[in-house]
């Protein structure tokens, strides 16, 4: 039976060395981290994720800030309100909630922002300079992704990892910190052909495509991680990860659940992303 790498706890581990870090910050320096956090319409899942990195932001001691404006929102004004907090020396991280309604381009907002306060990592720069392997800040779901493997102490030299799912927000900046970690890398995807073959090859398997419950036994390897980023609501209203989570940790050696493992890894990582633009900012 799989070890459970539980995600709350670590998460929580972070967040309170952050809240110290920032601390020391404030007390050397006088500069308190802050985070801007824009919403635009009524998304309930945005919603909640907006809540909790209030809720986080007050716990850490930063200043937070929020932008919560009405799904008909014009793409000018949402780009006037980054060009200001671009200049905002009080601001260390802009982020935009995603997804953004269908009339506002999200790439364009994205390349909007400040490289150096894009705390998310989406920024085309940093994007870019994270296949260069040096980004300024990694996108916060891969590096607590990375966080999670990291705490089982298993090294991923040589290992074989799969990643299914191709998104910029995961299954891309993901794969690329596995290479930076000497591991062989595959991404698969909806057009890839015997994709039970591809997975069961895994020693570390990441699964984030959004399909409930999609990965199942005969698709791992045994001994394998697994590492669970989908987060799925199912007509009972309870959540679910793209893997079938109770049959597949039968076989694995680590498994992450839904919720409760990589969901509040990201916003740790926001926290320390946003902690590090502080102190670029000096």
């Amino acid at each position: 039976m799989a070890v459970i790498i539980d995600g709350n706890k670590i998460a929580q581990e972070i967040r309170q060395a952050v809240s110290k870090e920032a601390l020391v910050l404030k007390e050397k320096t006088g500069v308190v981290p802050g985070l801007a956090v824009i919403l635009v319409g009524e998304d309930p899942a945005s919603k909640v994720y907006i809540a909790r990195k209030a809720m986080a932001c007050a716990e850490a001691g930063f200043l937070s800030r929020e932008y919560r404006l009405p799904a008909d929102t014009g793409e000018t004004k949402l780009l006037n309100i980054i060009k200001e907090l671009n200049a905002d020396k009080l601001i260390h991280g802009i982020l935009v909630q995603l997804p953004l309604p269908k009339h506002i381009h999200p790439d364009k907002i994205i390349a909007a922002i400040d490289p150096r306060k894009d705390v998310d990592g989406f920024h085309p720069y940093n994007m870019g300079e994270l296949v260069a392997g040096n980004p300024l800040y990694i996108p916060c779901t891969p590096r607590g992704i990375m966080e999670l493997i990291s705490r089982t102490g298993i090294e991923l030299t040589g290992k074989e990892a799969v990643v299914v799912g191709r998104s910029n927000i995961v299954g891309k900046p993901i794969a690329l910190l596995l290479l930076t970690q000497n591991a062989t890398v595959t991404i698969c995807h909806s057009r890839t052909k015997n994709l039970s073959t591809v997975t069961g090859r895994a020693d570390v398997l990441i699964a984030a495509v959004g399909k409930a419950r999609m990965i199942k036994a005969d698709m791992v390897k045994k001994g394998a991680i697994v590492i669970d980023v989908g987060v799925n609501r199912l007509e009972n209203g309870k959540l679910t990860g793209d893997v079938a989570f109770d049959e597949v940790a039968v076989k694995a050696s680590y498994i992450t659940p839904v919720p409760g493992g990589v969901g509040p890894m990201t916003i740790a990582m926001l926290m320390k992303n946003t902690l590090e633009a502080s102190r670029n900012a000096l």
